[in-house]
Protein backbone atom coordinates (compact mmCIF):
# COMPACT_ATOMS: atom_id res chain seq x y z
CA UNK A 1 0.00 0.00 0.00
CA UNK A 2 2.74 2.13 0.86
CA UNK A 3 4.44 1.88 -2.40
CA UNK A 4 1.55 2.41 -4.76
CA UNK A 5 0.36 5.28 -2.60
CA UNK A 6 4.22 6.87 -3.22
CA UNK A 7 3.88 5.61 -7.06
CA UNK A 8 0.45 7.65 -6.79
CA UNK A 9 2.16 10.73 -5.59
CA UNK A 10 5.04 10.21 -8.45
CA UNK A 11 2.48 9.55 -11.05
CA UNK A 12 0.09 12.58 -10.26
CA UNK A 13 3.70 15.25 -9.89
CA UNK A 14 5.09 13.79 -13.74
CA UNK A 15 1.06 14.64 -14.70
CA UNK A 16 1.36 18.34 -13.38
CA UNK A 17 4.92 18.33 -15.04
CA UNK A 18 3.67 17.25 -18.42
CA UNK A 19 0.90 19.94 -18.46
CA UNK A 20 3.04 22.45 -17.34
CA UNK A 21 5.56 21.96 -20.04
CA UNK A 22 2.83 20.80 -22.82
CA UNK A 23 0.88 24.30 -22.03
CA UNK A 24 3.14 26.75 -23.61
CA UNK A 25 3.45 24.27 -27.03
CA UNK A 26 -0.44 24.80 -26.99
CA UNK A 27 -0.74 28.40 -26.74
CA UNK A 28 1.18 28.40 -29.44
CA UNK A 29 -0.13 26.32 -31.80
CA UNK A 30 -3.70 27.71 -31.44
CA UNK A 31 -2.60 31.47 -31.58
CA UNK A 32 -0.59 30.53 -35.20
CA UNK A 33 -4.50 30.41 -36.11
CA UNK A 34 -5.24 33.52 -35.22
CA UNK A 35 -5.36 36.79 -36.88
CA UNK A 36 -2.08 38.50 -35.60
CA UNK A 37 -4.30 41.62 -33.82
CA UNK A 38 -5.94 39.28 -31.61
CA UNK A 39 -3.25 37.37 -30.15
CA UNK A 40 -2.14 40.09 -27.87
CA UNK A 41 -5.60 40.62 -27.01
CA UNK A 42 -6.75 37.10 -26.46
CA UNK A 43 -3.85 34.95 -25.72
CA UNK A 44 -5.68 32.30 -23.87
CA UNK A 45 -8.68 32.23 -26.08
CA UNK A 46 -9.62 29.47 -28.36
CA UNK A 47 -10.18 30.47 -32.13
CA UNK A 48 -13.41 31.36 -33.08
CA UNK A 49 -15.49 32.82 -36.41
CA UNK A 50 -14.07 36.43 -35.56
CA UNK A 51 -10.31 35.69 -34.23
CA UNK A 52 -10.10 32.24 -36.71
CA UNK A 53 -7.21 33.30 -39.74
CA UNK A 54 -6.82 29.68 -40.97
CA UNK A 55 -3.28 29.54 -42.97
CA UNK A 56 -2.94 33.39 -43.48
CA UNK A 57 -0.09 33.44 -40.55
CA UNK A 58 2.03 30.63 -42.11
CA UNK A 59 2.08 31.60 -45.56
CA UNK A 60 3.14 35.37 -44.37
CA UNK A 61 5.58 33.95 -42.35
CA UNK A 62 6.97 31.71 -45.05
CA UNK A 63 6.64 34.56 -47.60
CA UNK A 64 8.41 37.09 -45.29
CA UNK A 65 11.93 35.10 -44.15
CA UNK A 66 12.25 32.52 -46.98
CA UNK A 67 11.44 29.88 -44.50
CA UNK A 68 12.05 27.00 -46.97
CA UNK A 69 16.05 28.67 -47.49
CA UNK A 70 16.28 28.83 -43.77
CA UNK A 71 15.05 25.21 -42.86
CA UNK A 72 17.43 23.93 -45.63
CA UNK A 73 20.37 26.24 -43.92
CA UNK A 74 18.90 24.33 -40.54
CA UNK A 75 18.98 21.03 -41.83
CA UNK A 76 22.41 20.95 -43.45
CA UNK A 77 24.30 22.44 -40.01
CA UNK A 78 22.64 20.23 -37.95
CA UNK A 79 23.19 17.39 -39.89
CA UNK A 80 26.62 17.82 -40.32
CA UNK A 81 27.24 19.11 -37.12
CA UNK A 82 26.29 16.44 -35.34
CA UNK A 83 28.06 13.70 -38.16
CA UNK A 84 31.45 15.75 -37.12
CA UNK A 85 30.35 15.59 -33.63
CA UNK A 86 29.69 11.50 -33.65
CA UNK A 87 32.15 10.78 -35.69
CA UNK A 88 35.70 12.98 -34.27
CA UNK A 89 34.55 12.49 -30.54
CA UNK A 90 33.92 8.84 -30.68
CA UNK A 91 37.28 8.64 -32.17
CA UNK A 92 38.74 11.16 -29.68
CA UNK A 93 37.36 9.49 -26.82
CA UNK A 94 38.23 5.68 -27.72
CA UNK A 95 42.21 6.96 -28.43
CA UNK A 96 41.76 8.92 -24.90
CA UNK A 97 40.84 6.10 -23.09
CA UNK A 98 42.88 3.46 -24.08
CA UNK A 99 46.10 5.33 -24.61
CA UNK A 100 47.58 5.69 -21.36
CA UNK A 101 49.63 8.74 -20.54
CA UNK A 102 50.11 12.19 -18.69
CA UNK A 103 49.26 14.01 -22.27
CA UNK A 104 45.75 11.77 -22.87
CA UNK A 105 44.75 12.87 -18.76
CA UNK A 106 45.17 16.56 -19.53
CA UNK A 107 43.35 16.36 -23.06
CA UNK A 108 40.60 14.48 -21.16
CA UNK A 109 40.56 17.00 -18.17
CA UNK A 110 40.50 19.73 -20.59
CA UNK A 111 37.26 18.77 -22.72
CA UNK A 112 35.76 18.24 -19.18
CA UNK A 113 36.66 21.39 -18.42
CA UNK A 114 35.14 23.24 -21.76
CA UNK A 115 31.75 22.28 -20.31
CA UNK A 116 32.03 24.54 -17.68
CA UNK A 117 33.07 27.65 -19.61
CA UNK A 118 30.11 29.69 -20.72
CA UNK A 119 29.70 30.84 -24.28
CA UNK A 120 29.34 34.85 -23.04
CA UNK A 121 32.99 34.69 -21.82
CA UNK A 122 33.92 33.85 -25.48
CA UNK A 123 31.36 34.87 -27.82
CA UNK A 124 33.26 38.12 -28.87
CA UNK A 125 36.70 36.93 -28.95
CA UNK A 126 35.00 33.09 -31.05
CA UNK A 127 33.11 35.61 -33.60
CA UNK A 128 36.04 38.41 -34.30
CA UNK A 129 38.09 35.13 -35.28
CA UNK A 130 35.67 33.35 -36.63
CA UNK A 131 35.41 36.47 -39.10
CA UNK A 132 39.51 36.81 -39.33
CA UNK A 133 39.43 32.59 -40.74
CA UNK A 134 36.70 33.22 -43.12
CA UNK A 135 34.43 30.67 -41.04
CA UNK A 136 30.80 33.18 -41.24
CA UNK A 137 29.40 30.98 -43.03
CA UNK A 138 27.28 27.36 -43.03
CA UNK A 139 30.58 25.25 -43.33
CA UNK A 140 32.30 27.03 -40.23
CA UNK A 141 29.15 26.76 -38.03
CA UNK A 142 29.50 23.30 -38.37
CA UNK A 143 33.50 23.81 -37.21
CA UNK A 144 32.37 26.06 -34.76
CA UNK A 145 29.49 23.83 -33.37
CA UNK A 146 31.99 20.53 -33.53
CA UNK A 147 34.49 22.76 -31.03
CA UNK A 148 31.20 23.14 -28.66
CA UNK A 149 30.11 20.25 -28.84
CA UNK A 150 32.86 17.94 -28.14
CA UNK A 151 33.74 18.52 -24.10
CA UNK A 152 30.36 16.81 -23.81
CA UNK A 153 30.43 14.28 -26.27
CA UNK A 154 34.02 13.23 -25.34
CA UNK A 155 33.40 12.87 -21.83
CA UNK A 156 30.04 10.69 -22.65
CA UNK A 157 32.23 8.54 -24.99
CA UNK A 158 34.54 8.22 -22.64
CA UNK A 159 32.45 6.90 -19.99
CA UNK A 160 31.31 4.09 -22.14
CA UNK A 161 34.72 2.98 -23.87
CA UNK A 162 36.05 2.11 -20.45
CA UNK A 163 32.99 0.15 -20.10
CA UNK A 164 34.12 -2.28 -23.57
CA UNK A 165 36.33 -5.45 -22.45
CA UNK A 166 39.91 -5.04 -24.08
CA UNK A 167 39.48 -8.68 -25.18
CA UNK A 168 36.90 -7.49 -27.51
CA UNK A 169 39.51 -5.59 -29.30
CA UNK A 170 42.18 -7.87 -28.82
CA UNK A 171 40.12 -10.66 -30.92
CA UNK A 172 39.83 -8.07 -33.67
CA UNK A 173 43.26 -7.70 -33.86
CA UNK A 174 44.11 -11.06 -33.64
CA UNK A 175 41.82 -11.61 -36.41
CA UNK A 176 43.94 -8.91 -38.73
CA UNK A 177 41.89 -5.56 -37.92
CA UNK A 178 43.97 -2.67 -37.82
CA UNK A 179 43.18 0.27 -35.04
CA UNK A 180 40.86 2.22 -37.29
CA UNK A 181 39.30 -0.93 -38.63
CA UNK A 182 38.99 -2.30 -34.93
CA UNK A 183 37.01 1.00 -33.80
CA UNK A 184 34.83 0.86 -37.10
CA UNK A 185 33.89 -2.78 -36.78
CA UNK A 186 34.09 -3.33 -33.45
CA UNK A 187 34.04 -0.20 -30.77
CA UNK A 188 31.58 1.82 -32.86
CA UNK A 189 28.50 -0.50 -32.89
CA UNK A 190 28.86 -1.01 -29.49
CA UNK A 191 28.70 2.60 -29.08
CA UNK A 192 25.42 2.93 -30.83
CA UNK A 193 23.05 4.17 -27.48
CA UNK A 194 25.85 6.74 -26.32
CA UNK A 195 25.95 8.05 -30.13
CA UNK A 196 22.09 7.99 -30.36
CA UNK A 197 22.12 10.31 -26.82
CA UNK A 198 24.72 12.43 -28.34
CA UNK A 199 23.20 12.66 -31.45
CA UNK A 200 20.16 13.53 -30.17
CA UNK A 201 21.33 16.29 -27.34
CA UNK A 202 23.41 17.87 -29.82
CA UNK A 203 20.60 18.07 -32.37
CA UNK A 204 18.09 19.75 -30.56
CA UNK A 205 20.87 22.32 -29.53
CA UNK A 206 21.53 23.36 -32.83
CA UNK A 207 18.66 23.31 -34.52
CA UNK A 208 17.05 26.00 -32.02
CA UNK A 209 20.30 27.67 -31.66
CA UNK A 210 20.15 31.16 -32.25
CA UNK A 211 22.61 33.36 -30.61
CA UNK A 212 25.83 31.64 -32.22
CA UNK A 213 24.62 32.05 -36.11
CA UNK A 214 23.42 35.68 -35.16
CA UNK A 215 27.15 35.95 -34.08
CA UNK A 216 28.69 34.76 -37.31
CA UNK A 217 26.20 34.75 -40.01
CA UNK A 218 23.38 37.48 -38.92
CA UNK A 219 20.36 38.78 -40.61
CA UNK A 220 21.97 39.95 -43.83
CA UNK A 221 22.99 36.94 -45.55
CA UNK A 222 20.92 34.11 -47.53
CA UNK A 223 22.42 31.66 -44.73
CA UNK A 224 19.88 32.63 -42.24
CA UNK A 225 18.75 29.50 -39.58
CA UNK A 226 15.35 28.91 -38.71
CA UNK A 227 15.90 31.02 -35.06
CA UNK A 228 17.55 33.68 -36.78
CA UNK A 229 14.91 34.18 -40.08
CA UNK A 230 12.00 33.93 -37.04
CA UNK A 231 13.89 37.37 -35.67
CA UNK A 232 13.60 38.94 -39.02
CA UNK A 233 9.71 39.42 -38.15
CA UNK A 234 10.63 42.06 -35.48
CA UNK A 235 10.72 45.33 -37.28
CA UNK A 236 13.33 48.01 -36.94
CA UNK A 237 10.68 49.96 -34.22
CA UNK A 238 9.93 47.23 -32.25
CA UNK A 239 6.85 46.06 -34.34
CA UNK A 240 6.06 42.03 -34.55
CA UNK A 241 3.85 39.95 -36.75
CA UNK A 242 2.78 38.02 -33.89
CA UNK A 243 0.34 35.55 -36.04
CA UNK A 244 3.77 34.72 -38.60
CA UNK A 245 5.79 33.96 -35.53
CA UNK A 246 3.60 31.56 -34.17
CA UNK A 247 3.28 30.00 -37.21
CA UNK A 248 6.92 29.54 -37.85
CA UNK A 249 7.20 28.61 -34.23
CA UNK A 250 4.98 25.79 -34.72
CA UNK A 251 6.74 24.50 -38.34
CA UNK A 252 10.18 24.70 -36.20
CA UNK A 253 9.21 22.66 -33.69
CA UNK A 254 8.05 19.72 -35.78
CA UNK A 255 10.74 17.79 -37.00
CA UNK A 256 12.96 17.65 -33.54
CA UNK A 257 10.27 16.58 -31.71
CA UNK A 258 9.54 13.72 -34.67
CA UNK A 259 13.22 13.15 -34.34
CA UNK A 260 13.39 13.06 -30.84
CA UNK A 261 10.38 10.95 -30.52
CA UNK A 262 11.70 8.18 -33.13
CA UNK A 263 15.29 8.27 -30.69
CA UNK A 264 14.49 9.27 -27.08
CA UNK A 265 14.40 5.61 -26.12
CA UNK A 266 18.00 5.48 -26.07
CA UNK A 267 18.61 8.31 -24.16
CA UNK A 268 18.29 6.83 -20.26
CA UNK A 269 20.41 4.24 -21.75
CA UNK A 270 23.18 6.09 -23.56
CA UNK A 271 23.41 8.89 -20.54
CA UNK A 272 23.38 6.01 -17.48
CA UNK A 273 26.28 3.81 -19.93
CA UNK A 274 28.33 7.08 -20.45
CA UNK A 275 28.24 8.70 -17.19
CA UNK A 276 27.89 5.88 -14.67
CA UNK A 277 29.92 3.16 -16.04
CA UNK A 278 34.01 2.89 -16.37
Amino acid sequence: MKRRFVNGILFLILCILVVAFLTPIFFVVINSFKGKFYISNEPFSLPDETTFAGLTNYLNGIEKTGFFSAFGWSAFITVFSVLAILLFTSMTAYYLTRVKSWYTSLLYYLFVFSMIVPFQMVMFTMSKLANLSHLNNPPGLVLLYLGFGAGLAVFMFCGFVKSIPLEIEEAAMIDGCNPLQTFFRVVMPVLKPTAITVAILNAMWIWNDYLLPYLIIGLSTPYKTIPVAVQYLIGSYGSKDMGAMMALLVLSVIPIIVFYLACQKYIIEGVVAGAVKG
